[in-house]
């Protein structure tokens, strides 16, 4: 018990303990003297460390819900400010790349995702409703400008001429010689016609033909791209768009895996994840990205400034049952963490250096009645 000893205004401690008792003992319980011992300093903070940990397990849940709903009543702009997120995404965020760690991951689960054998039973309608693909299509078909400039940037350039005559070459170039081939004597004699005329005049004629294919193909794709524009109408192109999902809304969505290749030293999803890699890398560090980053966050911020956490974490479906979830989830990690050494010394310690303080020392006295 605590005494206090006033001819010394001191603070006196001491601990009285009795034996436990049987049947027999009980009969001589009013002969019998409680035992004293005294309580040192040390005991004393061990067992305040005991009760402090036993306290703090059992009140952990509700002392977790209880913090909850203190924070939850804070404006945000109480503790944080516009500045401080642009400076956690765009000071902190944006200026790490991508570990080696976390790329492996992304390959590793796009890996898992894309050749999981439940894609072999589900269909790309899954994926996309039918109502979409129709809205998409009306969004596309009404924005002729910016259908003529796709429909430019894929057929006229010099990409799609080069690609074009290539394939043109090679149809043209196949065609004669499976034709020569089979022609028998008189296929030997055009042959060799060919040969007379490839040093008659210098030049080999699969460039001669890969050159005139190349001036006539870049006329062509003007032609196919006035064409295409001209076709095209709203209508025409919503209805293409349509009918194309509709010829593979039913294929599974294993399909995707066929135009992907999965060798060991030839990835589709490294080159995927590689090619991820180096557009953010470039874009993290523009000036154009944080730019749009500090517009953004402030928008938010102005939005919600004056709102509580409590109702910016509801917006993200963050609620007091969620907590109260997350607190019972985490109850073996704070049962742990308030067993551990760690906790039990920094507890102590910090006892130590509070019976430590000249005030209080000087007003303990441990002793026995």
């Amino acid at each position: 018990m605590l005494t206090l000893t006033p001819q010394y205004n001191k603070l006196s401690i001491t601990m009285t303990s009795k034996p436990m008792q049987t049947s027999k003992d009980s009969q001589n319980l009013d002969t019998q003297s409680a035992t004293s011992t005294n309580l040192t300093l040390d005991s004393l903070i061990e067992a305040q460390v005991a009760f402090m940990q036993q306290w703090l397990h059992a009140q952990a849940q509700p002392l977790t819900t209880q913090a909850w709903q203190w924070f939850g009543e804070q404006p945000l702009s109480k503790y944080i400010s516009s500045d401080d997120l642009q400076h956690l995404i765009n000071g902190w965020f944006l200026k790490q790349p991508l570990s080696e760690v976390v790329r492996r991951d992304i390959r590793d689960i796009l890996h898992t995702i894309i050749y999981h054998p439940v894609n072999d039973n589900v269909p790309l309608s899954e994926l996309v409703d039918d109502s979409q693909v129709e809205i998409l299509a009306s969004y596309v078909g009404s924005h002729e400008e910016q259908r003529n400039i796709l429909v430019h940037t894929l057929v006229g350039n010099e990409t799609f001429a080069d690609l074009l005559t290539q394939t043109l070459y090679h149809a043209i170039n196949d065609f004669m010689e499976t034709t020569l081939d089979k022609a028998g004597p008189a296929g030997k004699l055009m042959k060799l016609g060919r040969s007379s005329f490839e040093k008659a005049t210098n030049r080999n004629l699969d460039e001669k033909l890969q050159s005139y294919l190349h001036r006539n193909i870049k006329d062509l794709t003007r032609r196919a791209e006035a064409n295409a524009q001209a076709h095209l109408s709203n209508e025409e192109v919503a209805r293409l768009l349509v009918s194309g999902w509709g010829r593979i809304k039913e294929k599974p969505i294993s399909e995707i895996q066929t135009y992907l290749r999965d060798e060991p030293n030839d990835s589709s999803i490294a080159h995927i994840e590689n090619s991820i890699q180096q557009s953010y890398n470039r874009l993290r560090l523009s000036p154009y990205l944080h730019s749009l980053v500090a517009a953004s966050v402030d928008t938010w911020y102005t939005n919600h400034q004056d709102d509580s956490i409590a109702t910016i974490a509801a917006s993200l479906h963050v609620d007091e049952q969620a907590i109260t979830q997350l607190s019972t989830a985490l109850l073996p990690v704070i049962t742990d963490a308030l067993e551990s050494s760690w906790f039990t010394a920094h507890i102590t310690e910090m006892l130590q250096a509070f019976y430590a303080q000249p005030s209080i020392k000087a007003g303990l006295v441990f002793g026995s009645n």
